[in-house]
């Protein structure tokens, strides 16, 4: 009717004054910060209430720059992060990453962003909205931006959105959030994905539900959380219709999850589709730890057993062998079942007890996840106490000193019951005894207990019980064998001594990989540790046998513990280099006054030119003599986190980005400004003006 088409038209022309009114106000001004203009845009002109959209925050590198992925890929990066200001009903959804780009400057490899990038997220309002309303959408952006040099970029963005009855689209835009959200990965349905650690390198494998593609052109995987480094090598081949990767991690023990981006950059399948593939698969618990194996396997079972079995031939343990079973004999009153009898409860008690060690460190490893304690080869940390740990049960075995041997008289008087419970209490204290005795082959059982599932912890522990208990049960069923078994003697401490060194040649293989980890004075305060080390076993060993008074045994424990402390503490790697001490305007002043010459860096993690400086420059002899000879002090004034008083100092000199490099020469009121790149030469001749 006539009426219906006047009233279609009026609404017609009320959605078109209402858009064009609008327009303006949904268009939010760009703001620029360094060499990245930043703004915050949205795929409709108009949201509904209840109905979630997708706004973006869109940002412009000038060319040659770059800003960050959420995984950096590397040592140098921060990702850009999106601060929301609160509104009543309102909820923001995560950044929605883009595909990034695998970027190298300054002989580093990271993933990020160059020219524009749409970093999307997806708003819900409130489901009572009111038409006709208008909604201010309100954020800051942190971003860091970096060509030669680094530096922190931020805006506070808004954006003004009306609420209507319908959605209106932006039309000059939505190509643009389709094209973003076109580089999303796909997730992996139909597809058979599997991870494994082979060699200490991850091994993926993908089987996808059709055919592959010829070519795939270039093929990298990219990590969501870091765990495989950008610069990594990365090696893949075709196995019929599924793709075989080897990712190198630079570390002994792998994520649990294998999470990230596997990119074919012509296309993973026939048709073209899918450049990107979303891979979030179990990696199985595994380490590289024993060097021996990344997973259960029947060697481990085998060496486990073997293991066990050596624990018998410790001094501490093999004389009883003999001894144990004649009492099994006696017990028994020559009765061969009873024998037997005797032989599987002083089993079990052994097994009880490997058990229940088992147990304790699967629960401290538990403790130790939930608190973000990694217990693996890439902590330096963990290197570090583990050496200190092995170097110690080298030391003992070499006869340095003996430990193990009061747990003997301990358990003492449960051994000596007569009946079952007798055999039961002896598998306990065999336990007890043999363990420390033999501490290599309880280094073993510890690190399966820590890299290992815990059912499969639970069954090398097992086995190493059963290798302990095998000859008591072999001799128990054939008590008449006892004759056949060598006797004690000296031969016994020599192997004991001889067990010390492949103890030596793991710590040996632990400092060379704490030598990548920490620089040279790092390092040089770890050897200087377990020099400490062997100082507090030797004072123990000397004087705190049961042979010396009750005071000389007093005094050389807590000497020897107090040195352990101090090793302990003096080695424990450090972040910071002893050399380079904490910048600050109050030290920089106080120098000055005393006419000392300082060398400032400012710099930050995430700086690949700083890296690079300090890679190129501070590992010279040349540079690193003159800063002795000299006196040089210096001073780092760490930008790796936003700090007010730096931002301050940089904005002095006109700067806003790091590496910034300044020289103070005493008698000179101000300091040299060096250039943002490095080499020892440049230095040196700067150092030149220190007389």
């Amino acid at each position: 009717t006539n009426s219906m088409k006047k009233k279609y038209l009026w609404m017609s022309l009320l959605y078109a004054l209402l858009f064009f009114s609008t327009w303006g106000e949904t268009q939010a001004e760009p703001i620029r910060d360094g060499a990245v203009t930043a703004e915050l845009v949205s795929e409709v002109h108009t949201i509904e209430s209840g109905r979630p959209f997708t706004v973006a925050v869109k940002l412009n590198h000038d060319h040659g720059w770059h800003s960050y992925w959420q995984n950096t890929g590397g040592d140098i990066g921060l990702p850009t992060e999106i601060f929301w200001e609160p509104q009543p009903g309102f909820s923001f959804g995560p950044i929605q990453w883009p595909q990034p780009k695998i970027i190298k400057a300054d002989g580093f490899t990271s993933y990020g962003y160059e020219d524009e990038v749409l970093l999307l997220v997806t708003v819900t309002p409130p489901a009572d909205l009111q038409p006709g309303t208008r909604v201010t959408l309100q954020a800051s952006v942190d971003w860091l931006m970096c060509e030669e040099v680094c530096e922190p970029g931020s805006a506070d963005l808004s954006l003004v959105l009306p609420v209507a009855t319908e959605t209106v689209w932006n039309e000059g835009l939505r190509a643009d959030f389709d094209a973003t959200r076109a580089e999303f990965p796909k997730n992996a349905d139909g597809w058979q994905l599997t991870a494994n650690q082979e060699d200490g390198n991850i091994v993926l494998r993908a089987t996808p539900p059709q055919a592959f593609a010829k070519d795939w052109g270039s093929v990298h995987f990219f990590s969501a959380d870091g765990s495989i480094p950008a610069a990594a090598e990365q090696v893949w081949q075709r196995e019929g219709n599924t793709l075989l990767m080897r990712l190198n991690t630079d570390s002994s023990l792998a994520p649990d999850q294998l999470r990230g981006v596997l990119r074919a950059e012509q296309g993973w399948l026939a048709d073209g589709s899918i450049a990107n593939l979303w891979v979030d698969t179990p990696l199985p618990f595994s380490s590289a730890t024993s060097g021996l194996a990344n997973s259960l396997s029947l060697e481990i079972l085998l060496l486990a057993f073997v293991g066990g079995l050596i624990l018998n031939l410790m001094p501490c343990v093999f004389p009883v062998i003999g001894l144990k079973i004649m009492g099994f004999v006696k017990q028994a009153g020559e009765n061969r079942r009873r024998v037997k009898l005797h032989g599987l409860v002083f089993t079990f008690g052994v097994l009880i007890s490997f058990w229940i060690l088992a147990i304790v460190l699967i629960v401290l490893r538990a403790q130790g996840a939930q608190l973000g304690w990694g217990f693996q080869l890439q902590s330096a940390p963990f290197v570090f106490f583990l050496s200190l740990l092995l170097f110690i049960f080298a030391l003992s075995l070499a006869g340095l000193f003996e430990f193990g041997t009061q747990a003997t008289a301990v358990g003492g008087k449960l051994t000596q019951k007569s009946g079952f419970s007798g055999s039961f209490f002896s598998g306990v204290l065999a336990t007890v005894v043999a363990t420390p005795c033999a501490a290599p082959f309880l280094a073993v059982a510890l690190g399966a207990a820590l890299t290992l599932a815990p059912l499969a912890s639970l069954l090398v522990f097992s086995v190493i019980g059963l290798g302990l208990s095998f000859p008591y049960l072999l001799l128990s069923a054939f008590p008449n064998l006892v004759r056949y078994l060598p006797k004690p003697g000296a031969w016994m401490q020599a192997f004991k001594q001889w067990m010390a060194f492949p103890l030596f040649a793991t710590v040996a293989f632990l400092l060379w990989v704490l030598s990548g980890q920490v620089d040279e004075y790092g390092l040089l305060r770890i050897l200087l540790a377990l020099t400490l080390i062997a100082m507090a076993v030797w004072i123990y060993g000397r004087w705190g046998v049961a042979f010396q008074p009750q005071g000389v045994r007093r005094w050389s424990k807590v000497a020897a513990i107090a040195l352990l402390i101090m090793a302990a503490f003096w080695g424990y790697p450090r972040a910071e280099a002893q050399r380079w001490q904490t910048w600050s305007p109050e030290k920089v002043a106080a120098l000055q006054a005393q006419g000392q010459p300082m060398f400032v860096d400012f710099t930050a993690r995430w700086c690949a030119t700083c890296q690079t400086n300090k890679a190129v420059v501070f590992t010279s002899n040349e540079v690193l003599k003159a800063i002795d000879d000299k006196g040089i002090v210096l001073l780092k004034a760490d930008w790796t986190k936003r700090d007010p008083v730096i931002t301050q100092v940089l904005a002095s000199y006109g700067r806003s980005a790091v590496p910034f490099n300044l020289l103070y020469v005493p008698g000179e009121e101000e300091p040299q400004i060096l250039p943002s790149v490095l080499t020892p030469g440049i230095v040196l001749k700067a150092f030149e003006a220190i007389q």
